[in-house]
Order: C-alpha cells, then sequence, then structure tokens
C-alpha cells in the first residue's frame, strides 16, 4: 500500500474586473452560467451552473440526464463583498484535495478586482498548485472578466 504525505498551499491572486462590485456580485452570484467555461464543465456538455449565496448553499453543475456535482459549499457570504466557499476534490481528479477559497470584491479605479485566495491542503505538489492557478485565472479572468466586458 502507498502513503502520501498530505500538504498545503496557499494561493492569492489579484484578477481586475472591467466593471463596477455591483454589477461584478451580480455576475458572479446570478449570471453564473453564462460565463462558467466549457472546459470547467465536468458533468458534460450543456450542463448549467448555479450558485445559492447563503451558508450551506452549493455552487452546482448539473445536467440535464441527472448527473451533479457540488463543486464548493458555500460557508460564509458579505453580500456585495465576499464570499467563503470549501470544495473537495476527488481521486479521480487527482486529490483528494480540500479546497478553501475566499472570492472578495475590491474599488479599483476603472472597476474592481476580484482577489481570490485559496487554501488548499491534500495531495498537492506544484504542478497543482501551478494548475490551480492557471486555472482560476482563465475562470475569472477569461470567463467572469470576459463576460463583464460584454455586458
Amino acid at each position: 500500500m502507498k502513503t502520501d504525505t498530505a500538504h498545503m498551499r496557499f494561493l492569492a491572486l489579484e484578477i481586475p474586473l472591467q466593471a463596477p462590485v455591483a454589477q461584478a456580485w451580480k455576475a458572479l452570484i446570478e449570471e453564473i452560467d453564462q460565463w462558467w467555461l466549457a472546459d470547467f464543465r465536468v458533468c458534460g456538455t450543456g450542463s448549467r451552473f448555479s450558485l445559492d449565496p447563503r451558508p450551506g448553499g452549493l455552487l452546482l453543475e448539473a445536467h440535464e440526464d441527472g448527473t451533479q456535482l457540488a463543486w464548493y459549499t458555500v460557508q460564509m457570504v458579505q453580500p456585495g463583498k465576499a464570499l467563503y466557499l470549501i470544495g473537495h476534490t476527488a481521486p479521480d481528479w487527482g486529490g483528494p484535495v480540500l479546497s478553501m477559497l475566499k472570492l472578495q470584491l475590491k474599488e479599483r479605479e476603472g472597476g474592481c478586482a476580484l482577489a481570490l485566495s485559496d487554501v488548499m491542503t491534500g495531495r498537492i505538489d506544484e504542478k497543482v498548485v501551478q494548475g490551480t492557478e492557471d486555472g482560476w485565472k482563465a475562470l475569472f479572468g477569461d470567463g467572469l472578466g470576459g463576460w463583464l466586458e460584454q455586458a
């Protein structure tokens, strides 16, 4: 039997968004299915995303065939400001990993910024950290940021 040692890593990013905080918050919560990138849809083409912004609520991907994935559970909400989320990565996707993700919107000249911090613990190496960083940049920079630029 092979055993692995759990590791902990901290990742922090700030992604500029070309929108006021209120508009970015609305997009983050209510329009998530519109900007969530196709490459990040695990349940298959045509799956839908929703976010229930209450403690215990889910960031959920659901497909019409009944397949569902709870990406994150909401731990705390500061309306219009920040979301605290807890997620798990299964061994099939490189885990086990526990992610404690904070998404915070901050006023910036000409718009706002999404300050993201992700504390990960579990089966983690530098490749996982880099892949996670690249993924967050694509999802929130290209996905959310691109959606806001179109609005």
